[in-house]
């Protein structure tokens, strides 16, 4: 939050459009890391249903409003120096948060400071009226975790690839999280090109995001999360690619056709931070949300090159982002399933979840066939 909020504010004295591209760039970096590490510290700090109502109705519909009130500033403050400084300040309160928001447990217990964990469980649970039992953690459990964590000592990007499995998830995961974030920034950077107000159709742009976000709550907590995410991208992909069909007379069809299509792409985006998370285990699970979000950047990357394309032909963004939405779609229903199973702590606890079960079941199957097949063929010799 340092590096955003600093660096934003030192991009106002720009003297040059490159030395302010140059600290654009830093702003972003801080921007994204930020937000990614908050989402992580709420999920792992919140219990399972409160956790839901966070990672949807509360980082993301807190990130629409943000991006509702965007357009208004920018439409009252032409000066961007000043446009800049007014997006700048509200940075600065977040400072405090530093001595209200605790550090994550789960964390905590993941690195063996086990005593720094009990200080605030039991701080939560005096908060919130609980009696905490005498004994948090046992001995013998504290000493087992100690030496699987000498053994993992520390995690490295190469182990969301450290098996067949595993690097199966991760590349699906990147998949998506890249062809989604292309359908969510081609429409939300081509607002200004819908017919109308360009400030109106971006504030709209943000205000179909609310509703999205509570869609996807409401998901979330009561369907699993693999046709949850495929039936929205199959509603935002199916809309956009429909959009050629309308004809050129009927503004208002467009661009809501658009916003149904924003509105399917965003429940689905804002349920893959909830998805993701619940598929790794914590010593990964920060490094894993941040590399898959990363994919999404090079997503954002290129959506601008999308919404260029329209120069030649009006329809051919909606169609490449429709079919690619389609596609993430269905690609999404062969990834396991994390819906009511608690958020892993080991790389163990992630192979049990439905999909890898299966086909850890399968192969135990195979490998008993061929001892029997073995044995068949050596017991007559």
């Amino acid at each position: 939050m340092a590096v955003q909020t600093g660096f934003s504010f030192v991009q106002i004295f720009s003297t040059s459009w490159e030395m302010f591209t140059v600290l654009f760039l830093i702003v972003g970096m801080g921007q994204i890391s930020n937000y990614v590490v908050a989402f992580i510290l709420g999920t792992e700090i919140l219990g399972k249903s409160v956790r839901i109502i966070f990672c949807t109705l509360g980082v993301c519909t807190f990130f629409a409003i943000g991006y509702m009130l965007l357009p208004l500033f920018a439409y009252f403050i032409r000066d961007w120096r000043m446009l800049l400084l007014a997006l700048t300040v509200p940075g600065v309160l977040c400072v405090p948060l530093w001595w209200v928001i605790p550090e994550s447990p789960r964390w905590l217990i993941s690195q063996g400071r086990f005593k720094e964990a009990e200080i605030i469980i039991r701080k939560a649970a005096k908060t919130n009226g609980i009696v905490a039992p005498a004994m948090l953690f046992d001995s013998t459990e504290m000493q087992d975790m100690k030496l699987q964590q000498q053994q993992q000592q520390k995690a490295y990007i190469l182990d969301l690839f450290r098996t067949r499995n595993i690097a199966v998830i991760t590349v699906m995961s990147l998949l998506l999280w890249m062809l989604t974030s292309i359908g969510y920034f081609g429409l939300s950077l081509n607002t200004p090109n819908l017919h109308g107000n360009a400030y109106i159709n971006c504030f709209l742009s943000a205000i179909i995001e609310v509703p999205a976000y509570v869609i996807a709550w409401l998901l979330l907590r009561t369907l699993p999360r693999r046709y949850s995410i495929s039936g929205t991208l199959f509603l935002g992909g199916g809309v956009i690619l429909f959009i050629q069909l309308v004809p050129t007379d009927l503004h208002i069809l467009s661009v809501f056709l658009v916003m149904l299509g924003k509105f399917g792409i965003t429940s689905a985006f804002s349920m893959l931070y909830v998805y993701t998370s619940e598929l790794y285990p914590t010593i990964v699970r920060n490094m894993a949300v941040g590399a898959t979000s990363m994919s999404s950047r090079v997503g954002s990357i290129i959506a601008p090159y999308f919404v260029y394309l329209g120069a030649y032909d009006r329809f051919l963004p909606y169609i490449l982002m429709g079919s690619l939405t389609v596609l993430i779609g269905i690609l999404t229903l062969f990834l396991p399933e994390s819906y009511g199973n608690p958020l892993p702590e080991t790389f163990d606890q992630m192979l049990r979840v439905k999909g890898f079960r299966n086909r850890q079941r399968t192969n135990h199957v195979r490998s008993s066939k061929e001892i029997e097949d073995s044995k068949t063929q050596i017991t007559p010799l």
